[in-house]
C-alpha cells in the first residue's frame, strides 16, 4: 500500500482500485441481506411470516437502498465543495464502523430486527459515501480516452456485486448468519486504510454553502414517496394490495408534492444541491431515464428469478426448501458471469467506438433476454434459462459502463461529484421501485388464478373446505414472501395442529418439495407474463433514451467547454454573444 503522488503514471489505477473495492463491498450489502434473511430471522428468533413482522421485513428488504437512493446527491455534491476523497475516505471508515456493530446485535425478536435495520441504515450513509464519490474520482483520475473503461471496470463491478451478494449470502448464512457482517470487517479495514493512505483529491473543487431546505425536501419527499410504494405491496382493508391505506396514499400524495416543493426551491437558491440546470443537457437527462429504467428492471427480474428459483424450480428438482436460499443464488451466477464479461470490454471498445449505441443496445439486448425468459417454460431445463439469464447479464454490462461515461462526460468538472450522485440516486431509486412494482404486478397475475388453485388442491388432499377456503382467501402476498424466503408455504399456512388431523400420507404430500411448486406454477407464470412484458417495455423505452442527444450549440450562444457526443471533452475558444 505504497502511497502514489496523484500525477504518477500509476495514480489512476490506485485510484480504480480502491474505488472499485469501494463500490462493490456497498452493493454486495444491498443484497447480501436478500438472501439470508431466512437465516436472520430463525437467528433473531423472528417469524417473517406473521403479520405484524412483515413490515420488519420490508424494512431490512429496502432500508439500505432507500438511505442510499436519498443521500447520494447529498453526499456527491459535499464531495464537490469539501473534497471527493475525503467524504470517500470517510465513507469507508463509516461503513466498516457499522458493520462491526451490526455483526454483535445483541437482542432477539422484535429488538434484534430493529437493531440490525437501525444500523443497516447507518451502514446505508457510508456506502452511500463511497457510490456517491467513486464515479466522480475515476473521472478526476483518468483522460477521457480512457473514461469509458475505467468506469466500465467500477460500475459493472457495483452491478455485479448485487448479485454476488446473493451466493456469498448464501454460503455464509448457511455456515453463520453473523457472518454476513463479519466479512465487511476485513475488507473495510483494508479499504479505509488504503485510501486514507493512497488517495488524492485531483478534481476541481468550489466552496459554497449547503443547500440545506433542498436536502430536507428531498429527503422527506423520495422517503415518502418510495416507502409509499413498497408498503402497498401489503394487504389492507380485505384487498390483496395495500393502495387504498390512507398512511400509503399520504406517501405517495405527499412525497411527491415534497418533491414538487424540491424542485421549485432548488430552481431559487444560488447554491443547489441537485443542480437542475444539468437536466438542460440532453445527454445528461436521457442518461439518468435510462439508468432508472433499467434499473427497474434489472431489480425486478432479481426478485422474481429467486421467487422463481426458491419456490418453484429448485423443490421440484428434489431440493429442500431450507436450502434453496443457497442453490437459488448459485444457479444464478450466470447473470453475474454476464456482467463481468461485457462491463469493462464495453468500456474500452466505447471510448474508442462511441459510447451511445453501447449503451442503448444493451438495453435491446436485455428486452431480447427478457422475451426469451417469457418462452420457457416454469419447469424450465437449466441450459435455457443459464443462457437467457447471461444474455441478460451480458446486456446490462454492454449497457452500464457506456451510459454512465455518458452521464459524466456530459457535466462541467466542478459538477462531477452532484452528477455521480444524481446517476446513483436514479439507480438505487430503481431498485427500490422495482419492490413495490413488480411485487405488484406478481400479486396482481396470482389473484386471479391462486386462490381457485389453493382451494381446490387443498381439499383434494382432505383439508377442510372451511380451512382450504380461508387459506385461499389469504393475499396472494403472503405466498410471495414464502417462496421468496425458502419457506414452505403449505406447511407455514396449514400449521402443525390441522397437519396432524389429517392422513399422514395427505400430510406428507402437501408439505412435500412437489405439491406447492405444481401449485403455484401456472398462476405464477400468469404473473410473469406481465412482469415480463412490463420490462421489456421499459427496457425498450431505456435504449430510446440513451439516444437522446444534445441539440448542435447554436454560433455565437455558448461559450466554456463543449462536449462531444460520446463522452470526450474538447476545448472549445470563447465566441461572442449574439
Amino acid at each position: 500500500m505504497q502511497a502514489v503522488d496523484h500525477d504518477h503514471p500509476r495514480y489512476k489505477w490506485v485510484a480504480l482500485s480502491n474505488t472499485t473495492l469501494g463500490t462493490l463491498v456497498a452493493t454486495i450489502n444491498s443484497s447480501i441481506v436478500l438472501i439470508s434473511l431466512p437465516a436472520i430471522f430463525n437467528g433473531i428468533g423472528l417469524n417473517p411470516l406473521e403479520p405484524g413482522n412483515v413490515s420488519y421485513l420490508l424494512w431490512m428488504l429496502m432500508g439500505y437502498l432507500l438511505v442510499t437512493a436519498v443521500l447520494v446527491v447529498t453526499l456527491g455534491r459535499l464531495g464537490d465543495i469539501h473534497g471527493r476523497v475525503r467524504i470517500y475516505n470517510a465513507g469507508f471508515l463509516v461503513f466498516t464502523l457499522t458493520s462491526v456493530a451490526l455483526s454483535l446485535d445483541p437482542m432477539a425478536g422484535g429488538g434484534g430486527a430493529l437493531w440490525l435495520i437501525g444500523w443497516r441504515v447507518a451502514q446505508a450513509v457510508g456506502g452511500s459515501m463511497l457510490m456517491a464519490n467513486s464515479a466522480a474520482i475515476i473521472t478526476d483520475a483518468f483522460p477521457a480516452r480512457q473514461r469509458g473503461m475505467a468506469l466500465g471496470v467500477n460500475i459493472v463491478a457495483g452491478i455485479a456485486g448485487s448479485f454476488v451478494g446473493l451466493v456469498l449470502g448464501g454460503v455464509l448464512a448457511e455456515w453463520n448468519w453473523h457472518s454476513i457482517f463479519w466479512v465487511n470487517v476485513p475488507i473495510g479495514l483494508l479499504g479505509t486504510l488504503w485510501a486514507y493512505r493512497s488517495l488524492r483529491d485531483t478534481g476541481l473543487r468550489r466552496p459554497a454553502r449547503i443547500d440545506w431546505w433542498g436536502n430536507l425536501t428531498f429527503a422527506v419527499g423520495l422517503t415518502a414517496l418510495l416507502a409509499g410504494i413498497t408498503y402497498g405491496i401489503q394487504p389492507y382493508g380485505g384487498h390483496t394490495m395495500g393502495w387504498t391505506d390512507p398512511w400509503v396514499l399520504a406517501g405517495l400524495l405527499g412525497g411527491t408534492a415534497t418533491l414538487v416543493a424540491f424542485c421549485l426551491i432548488e430552481r431559487q437558491v444560488a447554491e443547489p444541491m441537485f443542480p437542475l440546470r444539468l437536466f438542460r443537457n440532453r445527454t445528461f437527462t436521457g442518461g439518468n431515464v435510462a439508468t432508472l429504467l433499467g434499473s427497474v428492471a434489472r431489480g425486478g427480474l432479481q426478485f422474481m428469478l429467486i421467487i422463481w428459483l426458491q419456490g418453484i424450480w429448485l423443490p421440484l428438482d428434489g431440493y429442500d426448501y431450507e436450502s434453496t436460499p443457497l442453490w437459488a443464488g448459485l444457479y444464478m451466477i450466470p447473470l453475474t458471469v454476464g456482467f463481468l464479461a461485457a462491463g469493462p470490454l464495453a468500456g474500452h471498445l466505447s471510448d474508442k467506438y462511441g459510447a451511445r449505441l453501447f449503451a442503448a443496445g444493451g438495453l435491446v439486448v436485455m428486452a431480447v433476454s427478457f422475451g426469451g425468459l417469457l418462452l420457457i417454460p416454469t419447469d424450465f431445463g437449466y441450459g435455457w434459462f443459464a443462457f437467457l439469464i447471461f444474455l441478460n447479464g451480458l446486456g446490462g454490462g454492454l449497457f452500464a459502463a457506456p451510459n454512465t461515461s455518458l452521464i459524466m462526460s456530459s457535466v462541467p468538472a466542478e459538477a462531477r461529484g452532484a452528477a455521480s450522485g444524481m446517476r446513483a440516486t436514479f439507480q438505487n431509486a430503481g431498485m427500490v421501485l422495482s419492490i413495490g412494482i413488480f411485487f405488484s404486478l406478481m400479486v396482481a397475475g396470482l389473484a386471479g388464478s391462486l386462490p381457485a388453485g389453493l382451494d381446490s388442491g387443498l381439499t383434494a388432499q382432505g383439508v377442510p373446505a372451511p380451512a382450504a377456503r380461508s387459506i385461499a382467501g389469504l393475499p396472494p402476498v403472503g405466498t410471495l414472501f414464502a417462496a421468496f424466503l425458502g419457506y414452505n408455504p403449505v406447511r407455514e399456512l396449514l400449521g402443525p395442529d390441522l397437519l396432524a388431523r389429517l392422513p399422514a400420507g395427505n400430510a406428507q404430500t402437501l408439505t412435500g418439495r412437489e405439491f406447492f411448486p405444481q401449485l403455484i406454477s401456472g398462476p405464477f407464470h400468469d404473473g410473469l407474463v406481465v412482469v415480463f412484458w412490463f420490462a421489456i417495455a421499459l427496457s425498450l423505452l431505456g435504449a430510446a433514451a440513451s439516444l437522446v442527444t444534445d441539440r448542435p450549440q447554436a454560433r455565437g450562444r455558448t461559450t466554456g467547454t463543449v462536449k462531444a457526443p460520446d463522452g470526450p471533452d474538447r476545448a472549445a475558444a470563447p465566441v461572442r454573444r449574439a
